[in-house]
């Protein structure tokens, strides 16, 4: 999402506090990928061995992640005196408006689940969540500021941490596209925007603004903060799948073993989940949960009898709704989000 004032501009969009850990999950992943099984593989492996992670459709508030453009967003967040706060819906409309706290719950709204992804994830990676928005259509608000439809060619959004970015107006006026003040239930938390957020299903977390103050219907084609440093503008979500259990280097006991995970397809669902137990040679399809929205991740199981005991270099991919394959080159997450496949050493100790 947001990243920390006074970076450098080829500076990822994480707090700096956040980039041993990234760089960590980073060895992990290539450990993954380029261990294979032989000794030294199989001692450096171990020293990064990652636990299971529990996998559930809904991230808890408390569990989701956080990346802010600032270190003070969240405490300037906290002295928002929401009687006094406004949105200000201005720029090549014949209305504008100025709406409050009482303003926006007194609109017509609507729930979304919806999956929120950190530009910033590496394959295998945690910054990503889903929850249960509620709030008030875009599309509805632009209309009712009578945005002008020929003029128009962004949406800015611009926060009070002093964050920035747009989207096009022809997304904007789309009927997914919501101004959330609701999350899992529960007022948006200070950390995740309070009063009110942008949702953009399928775009990465740079483009879902936070602490929205001002709306912006713009004639031209505007740049946002991270853009401003070179960072892509599409903002497109990558095809992204994950293990969550067995973890890398778990020693697995039984004739059968129960792998799980998450995909997401950014834009659009996901139709097929495959692992390999032979780094990729071959693949087995997986059964997929059925998603309860079509913006949001989906959880994959495979039941596993391994052929004999040993290390299996175990690769999961993903493949969304309008067939395309999610991409295995291995790219960083600048400018556009990182690709490749999450891969993690399964060890049968015996059978």
């Amino acid at each position: 999402m947001y990243n920390q004032k006074n970076m450098k501009n080829n500076e990822s969009p994480l707090f700096m506090r956040r980039r041993t850990i990234i760089k960590t999950l980073g060895l992990v992943a290539t450990a993954g990928i380029t261990g294979g099984c032989d000794a030294v593989g199989s001692v450096f492996g171990r020293m990064f061995a990652i636990p299971p992670r529990e996998t559930t459709y809904f991230t808890p508030n408390s569990k989701f992640y956080v990346v802010n453009y600032a270190d003070s967003a969240v405490s300037i967040s906290r002295e928002v005196n929401i009687e006094q706060w406004k949105v200000h819906v201005k720029g090549v409309v014949n209305t504008p408006l100025s709406l409050g706290w009482r303003d926006i719950l007194n609109r017509d709204s609507y729930d979304q689940v919806s999956t929120l992804m950190c530009i910033d994830t590496l394959p295998g990676g945690d910054s990503l969540g889903t929850a249960t928005w509620r709030g008030i259509s875009l599309k509805k608000l632009l209309q009712d500021a009578g945005a002008d439809e020929e003029a128009a060619r962004d949406v800015i959004f611009r926060g009070i941490d002093g964050y920035d970015d747009s989207i096009p107006f022809s997304r904007a006026m789309q009927d997914d596209v919501m101004i959330a003040f609701l999350m899992n239930g529960e007022k948006l938390p200070k950390e995740h925007g309070f009063p009110i957020r942008l949702i953009v299903p399928g775009l990465y977390g740079i483009k879902n603004v936070k602490w929205i103050t001002e709306i912006e219907v713009y004639p031209g084609d505007y740049l946002g903060y991270w853009q401003r440093k070179g960072w892509t503008d599409d903002a497109t979500i990558k095809i992204f799948s994950r293990i969550d259990s067995p973890g890398h280097y778990q020693t697995l006991r039984g004739p059968v073993q129960k792998f799980r995970g998450i995909a997401f397809g950014g834009p659009h669902s996901i139709s097929k989940v495959e692992l390999s137990f032979d780094a990729g040679r071959t693949w087995n399809e997986c059964e997929i949960e059925p998603p309860m929205s079509p913006y949001s991740w989906v959880i994959w199981n495979y039941a596993w009898a391994a052929p004999k005991a040993g290390k299996f270099q175990t690769v999961v991919r993903a493949i969304d709704t309008k067939g395309q394959l999610q991409i295995a080159e291995i790219v960083r997450p600048q400018p556009a989000g990182a690709s490749g496949l999450h891969t993690i050493i399964s060890e049968i100790a015996e059978l």
